[in-house]
């Protein structure tokens, strides 16, 4: 291996191969030249003494080392990132960059007046939103604070439990009307459905809190939750939703209310280290104020 330290924008332009399998895709992304895109790849290659890449009918395809690589550029990336974060708020008054972190249907959802009302009262703080049912490492500074589901199991973060969100099944005025109200789950088995397409680690927690749930043919299937969503609000079936989120549609009813109900636990978190940064604080206080009046709907 080569002794000197490859430039950081070498593994900036590794991460963007990495990712669109292209010199000329990876240049487009980054502003760049192909060439200087594949010079960048050529000085590191050399810098750590074994190739990056292999040509395909596919495109470049990473070696295992470079797969063995990308979680170490990826960390750099998301610490460069942070440290603009961090640059951007240290002018003495509350502004500067905060990047949050939540589920597709929050961030959609429920999340864009609760940042509005921030950015009234707040309007030289600048936010990045991460919409993404992905969960994003707050270690690792891939985002400043997060909305999550799931209890954080670090113990560097911070952390507030907000509350239950309640789902339950939903469907739009017109498809009732049509297919007649489900009296019991085992009706749904007459009723065109609308679900997940595979079953991540999340649905089977899901399916496990509710073992009485019958599983059966889904009439409508996506991994996108926003897009079930938008299934039940165009009348296709019946699916799962967030109770307050129907409750905003007068079109949409609630079914199976007896019958069926689940809740996600939910919790505002970031890393322990951002507690005492101002423009963080304002932001996870806004959050948890927002976050407590929408579970109260």
């Amino acid at each position: 291996m080569n002794l000197i330290e490859p430039s950081w924008d070498f593994y900036r332009t590794f991460l963007m191969v990495l990712r669109e399998r292209s010199l000329s895709a990876a240049a487009r992304q980054l502003g760049l030249t192909q060439p200087t895109v594949g010079r960048h790849i050529d000085a590191l290659e050399t810098s750590v003494g074994f190739p990056l890449f292999t040509r395909s009918p596919h495109g470049l395809m990473p070696t295992d080392a470079a797969l063995e690589l990308r979680p170490y550029a990826e960390t750099l990336a998301a610490t460069a990132a942070a440290l603009l974060r961090a640059a951007s708020g240290q002018h003495g008054a509350i502004g500067g960059t905060v990047r949050i972190s939540a589920s597709e249907v929050i961030g959609v959802e429920v999340l864009p007046p609760i940042l509005a009302e921030l950015h009234r009262d707040y309007p030289d703080l600048s936010v990045e939103l991460s919409a993404s049912d992905v969960v994003e490492d707050l270690l690792r500074q891939e985002a400043d604070i997060a909305v999550r589901m799931v209890a954080p199991a670090q113990e560097a973060l911070v952390a507030r439990h907000i509350g239950a969100v309640p789902l339950g099944f939903h469907a739009h005025r017109s498809y009732l009307e049509r297919r007649g109200i489900p009296q019991t789950l085992e009706d749904l088995s007459r009723h065109s459905v609308i679900g997940y397409d595979r079953e991540t680690p999340a649905i089977r927690s899901i399916i496990g809190r509710a073992s009485d749930l019958p599983i059966g043919r889904f009439a409508f299937k996506s991994d996108s939750n926003l897009a079930q969503l938008a299934a039940i609000r165009a009348g296709f079936g019946i699916g799962i939703c967030q109770n307050a989120l129907a409750a905003r549609d007068s079109d949409l009813m609630h079914v199976l209310t007896d019958a069926f109900e689940l809740k996600l636990e939910t919790w505002l978190v970031m890393h322990e280290n951002l507690r005492a940064t101002p423009r963080c604080r304002v932001v996870f206080d806004a959050l948890a104020r927002g976050l407590l009046d929408y579970l109260r709907q």
